[in-house]
C-alpha cells in the first residue's frame, strides 16, 4: 500500500542515492534467554503433522532437529534422547507462515510522530506463527533493511528471517533502469517492488532483474495502469501482482480505461478507495471468454497472485474493522491515530465512508475471491500477505485474517495453509528449505494446541471465543504456542505479552508528556 516515492540522482553519476529513513527504531540484540537453541538435537515428540503440502494431518510422529534443519521425521524411540525435548502430544506441528506481503514499519505513521519500533512488529509476527516475511518496498531504507536482514540471519535479534525487496524509484530511462537493478544486485537485495514507469523502463528492469535472479512484486497504480496491466507485467517476467489493480483492467473487454468520474483525483484517497470498489464490475465476467482468456496465459507463465484481501476489508465494513478486538493493547499509539480519518496519511480515507462504498466493495470482493478460487483451482499459486500497518490492520493479527478471508473464497483450509506456506516458498524462491515440514528443510515450525485447520480463529493471538458448558461462561481458547524459526524456539505467547507491556509502556511516555506539557 506504500506509495511511490521520488529519488533523485546523484550529480555526475548513475548511481542513485536512497532516501535516509533510518530514525526507525532497529531490533535490539536478542536478549539472553529470550528463545531457546538451536541445539545440537532438538526431539518434538507425538505431535499432529500438517505439513504444508497439502497432506491432511497425522500422527502421532515425532521430529528431530540437529542445529537449524529437521533430520528426522517418524517415530523415535523413547531412550534416544536429545539435548532438548517438547512434548507435543495431542498438539498440531505445522510448518512455520510465510508473509509475502509485509512492511516493518510505516513511514506514514512519521505524520502522527514516531513510527513503531521494529521490535513490536517483528514480534507481533512471531508470535503469530511467521517465521519469514517478504518485506516489499524496503520503507526503512535499503541499507537500513539489509541490516536488519543480516541481523536476522545470524539470529541477532527476535525477528522472522527478511527477504527484501528494495522499491523502484528515480530510473526514467532503460539505462537507468538496468544500472538501478544492477546496483540493488550487488548491495544484496532479494527484489524489486515496483508501482508503475513507463513500459520501456518497466521492461528493461524487469529483464534486467531476471538476468541476476532477483524476483519481483508488482502493485498496479492507477497512475500507470492504463499502459501496462498485469497481462504486460507476467509477459515481461514478473514473479508476482500485489492486491488486485491491474487485473480487472487487463480484464476489460468492453473499455479499455476504467470509468473514472469526471471529478475524480487520484491523490484524493476517497476517490481513490472509492472507486476502486467498484473497478471488478467494470471487467469481463466470471467464466467468459476474456475472464477465461486472461487467467490461462497467467496459469501458463507461473504467475503469482498475492492477494492481500485483509488490508482491503475495511472497505465493506469499516465500523467492524475499527472494532477488531485485538486493536485494543496490542496498537502502538501513533499507529493507532494513522488508522484515524485523514486527508494526510496514505489508506486512512474514512472521512466521508458511505453504505453505497460499503456495498460496492462487497460485490468487488465477490468478483475478486471468485477470480481467485478459479486460479488456484486450476493449479494457480496465491500467497498469503497481510500488506499490515494500513487501515486497521495489525501485523500477524492481519495476516491470520489472509487465512479466513481465503477459506471464504473457497479455499480448503489446507489449500488455505499451503497458500501460507509452501507456496510463500516457492515465490521466493526457497521451496528446497522453507514451506514445508520435511527432512532436510531448515527448522521453521508452528506448534498449537489445538487443530487450526477447524477454526483458524485459533492463531490469532487473542485466540477463539468459545462457551465452557462447564462454567457457563465464555472464554477464550487458542494461540500459538511455540514459533520456531531456523531450530530456535519462541514461546509465542511471551512475545505477545512483550507487545502488550511495550504499548503500554508508550501509552504512559505519552500520557506523561501530555500531562507536563499541559503544565
Amino acid at each position: 500500500m506504500l506509495l511511490a516515492m521520488t529519488i533523485a540522482l546523484v550529480p555526475g553519476s548513475l548511481s542513485f542515492a536512497q532516501e535516509d529513513r533510518q530514525s526507525v527504531q532497529p531490533g535490539p540484540d536478542r536478549p539472553m534467554g529470550e528463545g531457546e537453541g538451536p541445539f545440537e538435537r532438538l526431539v518434538i515428540r507425538g505431535g499432529i503433522l500438517i505439513n504444508g503440502t497439502g497432506a491432511p494431518p497425522f500422527g502421532p510422529v515425532d521430529i528431530v532437529i540437529e542445529g537449524n534443519r529437521i533430520t528426522e521425521i517418524g517415530q523415535v524411540d523413547d531412550s534416544d534422547v536429545g539435548e532438548h525435548e517438547i512434548d507435543a502430544s495431542g498438539m498440531y506441528i505445522l510448518p512455520g507462515f510465510i508473509n509475502a506481503h509485509a512492511h516493518i514499519s510505516n513511514p506514514g505513521q512519521f505524520v502522527f510522530g514516531e513510527a513503531s519500533p521494529a521490535e513490536y512488529v517483528y514480534k507481533l509476527w512471531l508470535g503469530h506463527g511467521i517465521t519469514t516475511i517478504r518485506e516489499v518496498g524496503s520503507g526503512n531504507g535499503r541499507a537500513w533493511t539489509l541490516n536488519e536482514k543480516a541481523r536476522s540471519a545470524a539470529n541477532e535479534i527476535t525477528a522472522p528471517r527478511i527477504v527484501a525487496h528494495d522499491t523502484f524509484r528515480g530510473p526514467e530511462t532503460a539505462e537507468e533502469a538496468r544500472i538501478w537493478v544492477q546496483e540493488l544486485a550487488a548491495d544484496g537485495g532479494d527484489g524489486i517492488k515496483f508501482f508503475g514507469a513507463p513500459p520501456e523502463v518497466m521492461a528493461a528492469a524487469l529483464d534486467e532483474a531476471n538476468k541476476l535472479g532477483l524476483r519481483s512484486a508488482m502493485h498496479h497504480a492507477q497512475l500507470a495502469v492504463a499502459r501496462w496491466n498485469v497481462i504486460d507485467s507476467a509477459r515481461a517476467g514478473l514473479t508476482s501482482m500485489e492486491h488486485w489493480y491491474g487485473l480487472p483492467e487487463a480484464m476489460f473487454d468492453n473499455r479499455q480505461i476504467q470509468d473514472y468520474p469526471p471529478d475524480y483525483n487520484y491523490n484524493d484517497e476517497q476517490h481513490r478507495f472509492g472507486e476502486a470498489g467498484r473497478l471488478w464490475a467494470q471487467a469481463a465476467k466470471p467464466g467468459s471468454d476474456k475472464w477465461l482468456e486472461v487467467m490461462e496465459e497467467l496459469l501458463a507463465l507461473d504467475f503469482t497472485l498475492d492477494p492481500t484481501l485483509t488490508i482491503y476489508e475495511a472497505t465493506r465494513d469499516v465500523e467492524a474493522a475499527r472494532n477488531r478486538e485485538w486493536l485494543e493493547g496490542y496498537t502502538w499509539p501513533t499507529l493507532g491515530r494513522f488508522f484515524e480519518p485523514s486527508r494526510e496519511a496514505h489508506g486512512s480515507f474514512w472521512y466521508n465512508w458511505t453504505t453505497a462504498d460499503e456495498i460496492a466493495w462487497k460485490e468487488n470482493f465477490r468478483l475478486w475471491m471468485e477470480f481467485l478460487n478459479d486460479y488456484k483451482n486450476r493449479g494457480g499459486r496465491v500467497t498469503l500477505g497481510d500488506d499490515a500497518g494500513f487501515i486497521y490492520r495489525l501485523y500477524g493479527f492481519g495476516y491470520i485474517r489472509e487465512f479466513e478471508l481465503l477459506q471464504e473464497a473457497g479455499f480448503h483450509p489446507l489449500e488455505v495453509l499451503r497458500s501460507a506456506t509452501l507456496y510463500g516458498a516457492e515465490l521466493i524462491g526457497r521451496e528446497h528449505e522453507l514451506g514445508s515440514v520435511e527432512v532436510g528443510k531448515l527448522a521453521d515450525l508452528v506448534i498449537i494446541s489445538e487443530n487450526p485447520l477447524a477454526n483458524f480463529k485459533l492463531l490469532y493471538g487473542t485466540g477463539a471465543t468459545r462457551l465452557n458448558d462447564v462454567t457457563g461462561e465464555a472464554e477464550q481458547t487458542g494461540g500459538v504456542d511455540w514459533t520456531i524459526k531456523d531450530g530456535i524456539i519462541y514461546d509465542a505467547r511471551q512475545l505477545l505479552a512483550d507487545v502488550r507491556d511495550m504499548v503500554a509502556a508508550e501509552e504512559a511516555r505519552e500520557a506523561t508528556e501530555a500531562t507536563e506539557a499541559g503544565d
